[in-house]
């Protein structure tokens, strides 16, 4: 049996050598999607060595496109949108139109038609959410109103995205100035309408239909207990839509995993939906990144300094300087303009998506495609230099005298720190603290909870319950929560190896402090124990507990009879 085949040899090879590199870019703290890009180049067929199956690359990453677009969809929040409308609808469109112009220029300057320079500058116009989300989250700016602007921006930029994806193929004749007449652009009308109306159509489905039975199965596939089958309902509907979109509405993978992604983040399974098909959406979109990788050829560097400059000037100058532009005009203070400049100081996951249905259609030259791509990994190194600066000009700028008026932001937030004493810390607010905080709250017990799904935050907050937002295992969290005077720490997320780190901190902060935290198997109960646990309880011993004692109690109930 031949074990080296293309499939597993370009998984097994990609995986690794991802995980390789981007550990090492994650030590140097930069992004690991950097890693993972360098590891798709080390694979390609410009760098010697081994030189993995393009073709099947390709068709990797179009689950990984799939699974991209669903996780983008099932993170959608219309809510946090609608909240920073006035300044993310009208700043991210100018945005988008300043860096399509400045593409179109560059892509004039090196001799391409117009509709490959309006291709080249929309794929250097929209930057990477996951690159965004991991900076503020570092900065603890997510709830402030400035992380809200720059989350609302790319959610416009990302529906942006996923409309131009679907009207790409429609255009694709005019772009190409295949339409050159007054007769032939009316000609046109008709492909777009039909395309629009396709649309309109799967979109229409999946509101009534879809909005319906989506959720429904879920809360089915949920109620039988069963954990892998909820994970596999998850993938079966996250891909079924996206390829029942393609095959039946003539729609692209990516709106139709999209939408299947958003009506589902409607359902209250949807948390958990995010959490079960984390890991292989993860994979997946690891493979995508390598599978563009392979794309890239390094000896661009050397053969187009001048273009790929200019390219990076655009990315990291000219969406900057045009998103500060805008901000400012809009009234909001520096410290805003400034935050969402350095957030948009990159690109990322749609400019790959774009510049591979860009090259199919024939509306993006080799050249510009390895332009963007080698601009994408530079500007990704480069983007924490930009929040680096960020946090030094605010950091100077609170040193300074500062005008009546202006604002004088922390370029991080603090974790505010709880005044509370004798009180109990709950870590997680899942299906076991969500149980444990109704149980102390009808008790009347001082209550704090560190929790990061912002679902679950608003919730508890209108419901009057002191939270902390972020990671119990990040530093400072605990000595927020006041643990020192609390009375006592529950710990109640599943992850014993996290729940290990929060419960070595806390041992460290208060060495008499009880801890009690939760296990699935012996093996955790020792890894958590070890860690300074006072107790571990395991879920299934205190289930079977209860069921011995609820037999036992019905055999000496009268009348108990016994086995016939």
């Amino acid at each position: 049996m031949h074990h080296n085949t293309p499939l597993i040899s370009t998984v097994v090879v990609g995986l690794v050598l991802a995980f390789v590199l981007g550990a090492i870019a994650q030590r140097i703290r930069i992004s690991p999607l950097v890693g993972y890009l360098l590891a798709g180049v080390v694979m390609g067929p410009f760098t010697p060595g081994y030189v993995a199956d393009q073709n099947i690359a390709n068709e990797l990453a179009e689950i990984g496109i799939i699974l991209l677009m669903f996780g983008v969809g099932l993170h959608f929040s219309l809510k946090d949108l609608l909240s920073v409308r006035a300044i993310a609808v009208p700043g991210a469109v100018v945005q988008i139109t300043a860096a399509t112009v400045m593409g179109l220029g560059l892509g004039w300057t090196l001799g391409w038609s117009v509709g490959k320079g309006i291709m080249f500058g929309l794929a250097l116009s929209t930057a990477s959410t996951v690159v965004l989300l991991r900076a503020l989250q570092e900065r603890r700016l997510i709830e402030t109103e400035r992380g809200r602007i720059a989350v609302g921006w790319l959610i416009v930029e990302d529906i942006a995205m996923v409309l131009t994806l679907v009207l790409l193929p429609a255009l694709a004749g005019l772009l190409n100035g295949e339409a050159a007449d007054g007769m032939a652009l009316s000609a046109l009308a008709w492909p777009i309408a039909l395309t629009l109306g396709k649309v309109v159509a799967f979109v229409a489905f999946m509101l009534v239909v879809g909005r319906r039975v989506i959720p429904w199965i879920l809360h089915y596939v949920a109620h039988t207990g069963s954990r892998e089958l909820f994970r596999l309902a998850v993938f079966a509907i996250s891909l079924g839509v996206a390829f029942g979109a393609a095959i039946l509405f003539d729609v692209s993978f990516a709106l139709g995993a999209f939408f299947a992604g958003m009506i589902l983040s409607e359902s209250e399974l949807s948390q958990r939906a995010a959490n079960e098909t984390l890991p292989l959406r993860d994979a997946f979109a690891v493979l995508f990144f390598v599978s563009v990788g392979m794309l890239v050829d390094p000896a661009i560097i050397v053969k187009e300094p001048l273009p790929l400059l200019a390219t990076l000037f655009i990315i990291l100058v000219g969406k900057s300087v045009a998103a500060f532009a805008i901000v400012r005009l809009f009234g909001h203070p520096n410290s805003t303009a400034l935050t969402i400049s350095a957030s948009l100081a990159q690109i990322g996951e749609f400019s790959f998506i774009l510049v591979s249905l860009g090259v199919s259609l024939s509306l993006m030259t080799e050249r510009g495609r390895d332009l963007v791509l080698a601009g994408a990994i530079i500007s990704i190194m480069l983007n924490p230099l930009f929040f680096a600066l960020l946090d030094r000009i605010l950091v100077d700028k609170k040193d300074a005298a500062v005008p009546a008026g202006e604002d004088m932001p922390a370029p991080r937030e603090p974790v505010p720190v709880s005044t509370q004493t004798n009180h109990v810390v709950l870590v997680g607010h899942g299906r076991v603290g969500s149980v444990v905080s109704r149980a102390l709250r009808a008790a009347n017990t001082p209550l704090l909870v560190i929790e990061d799904n912002p679902g679950t935050i608003e919730r508890l907050m209108e419901e009057g319950v002191e939270v902390i937002t972020g990671n119990a295992a990040a530093p400072d969290m605990l000595q927020a929560a006041n643990v020192g005077e609390a009375r006592g720490l529950l710990v109640a997320i599943p992850d014993a190896f996290e729940g290990g780190q929060i419960v070595a901190k806390a041992r460290a902060i208060s060495p008499g402090l009880p801890i009690i935290a939760r296990a699935h198997s012996e093996e955790e109960i020792a890894h958590l124990k070890f860690h300074g646990a006072t107790s571990v309880i395991m879920g299934e011993m205190e289930i079977a507990k209860a069921m011995l004692a609820e037999i036992d109690d019905a055999a000496q109930a009268p009348g108990f009879s016994g086995a016939a």
